[in-house]
């Protein structure tokens, strides 16, 4: 079970989901935790509003989470489910075994977001995402302009992160056979810059009561499975000031043996990524209410395999 992150929303993403049973008042229960209208958020805002990252963090969450209950309620999970999440989407995946209930997921999100869009206004920071060229090479060059290599995506895609004028000289000399976009954000996520968030998040979370995880977890730190309740919450907070290494997350995918992934709205990113890396692997993305059918026939499917 993959959660996307940041970067993943669109608008008018929660309008289709609206429909099922309960999902109105649901959406409504998590905005007043939020202090964010998430269902005008989801529905009527454009682009441009919701790419704010205290926007975008809880809305892209709150989602996943919708979604990944009505999923809960057409099928029984297997014993062996695996979860994993891609930066916030962590918080999601940490909600799907059990770790957070959901009300505190969506309102550690919107803490988060908050957080991390306050500490990109200290300084001109940014992202961009290098593609293709030597793993060390890239490495190399991005320790050189004392940029950080923020995600590890993959061996041919990693995300630097750092200063502005640095993501500069990246884009006019990129390493050999590379090529580096420049992301639209608003500064440089999962680096040392977010440390103030991360000071932030460690205090509203010492308020929180986790639990164990019910299913195996994948952490973005270095793709281990995380057996501790407590070490998540660790986990989780210090992934804002930090890489994530989602490559490592996909290699014990493969190690574990995983044969399946559905990734839950606003889903596609996770998806492609796992199609590259992960030949043979049966994927499906839940982007429309017929989706969910599917996942569910899938989930069914696999856990009765699992028994066979």
């Amino acid at each position: 079970m993959l959660a996307p992150g940041q970067g993943a929303q669109t608008p008018g993403m929660f309008a289709p989901w609206l429909e099922v049973p309960g999902a109105r008042e649901r959406i409504g229960e998590w905005s007043e935790v939020a202090g964010l209208d998430l269902k005008r958020l989801g529905t009527t805002a454009d682009a441009d509003e919701i790419k704010d990252t205290a926007v975008t963090q809880p809305l892209v969450v709150a989602l996943s989470l919708l979604v990944f209950e009505q999923l809960a309620r057409r099928v029984e999970l297997p014993a062996d489910l695996v979860a994993a999440g891609h930066s916030v989407g962590e918080l999601t995946a940490a909600a799907v075994v059990g770790v957070l209930n959901p009300n505190d997921t969506i309102a550690l999100a919107a803490v988060r977001g908050r957080e991390m869009a306050t500490a990109c206004a200290t300084e001109p920071t940014g992202m961009a995402a290098v593609l293709g060229g030597d793993q060390d090479e890239v490495l190399a060059r991005l320790a050189e302009l004392g940029l950080d290599p923020a995600n590890r995506n993959a061996a041919s895609q990693i995300v630097a992160a750092g200063p502005a004028d640095a993501l500069d000289r990246l884009v006019a000399e990129p390493p050999a056979r590379a090529k580096v976009a420049r992301l639209k954000v608003a500064g440089a996520f999962h680096t040392r810059f977010m440390t103030p968030a991360r000071q932030a998040l460690a205090d509203h979370a010492a308020r929180i009561t986790v639990n164990d995880p019910r299913h195996t977890l994948l952490s973005n730190a270095d793709g281990a499975a995380v057996g501790s309740g407590a070490e998540v919450l660790r986990r989780l907070v210090a992934q804002v000031a930090a890489p994530v290494r989602w490559d490592k997350c996909m290699a014990a995918m493969r190690e574990r043996g995983v044969t399946a992934t559905i990734e839950l709205p606003p889903a596609g990113p996770l998806t492609g990524m796992v199609k590259r890396e992960l030949k043979g692997m049966t994927t499906l993305a839940i982007k429309k209410l017929e989706d969910l059918d599917a996942a569910a026939e899938l989930v069914a499917a696999r856990a009765v395999g699992a028994l066979a």
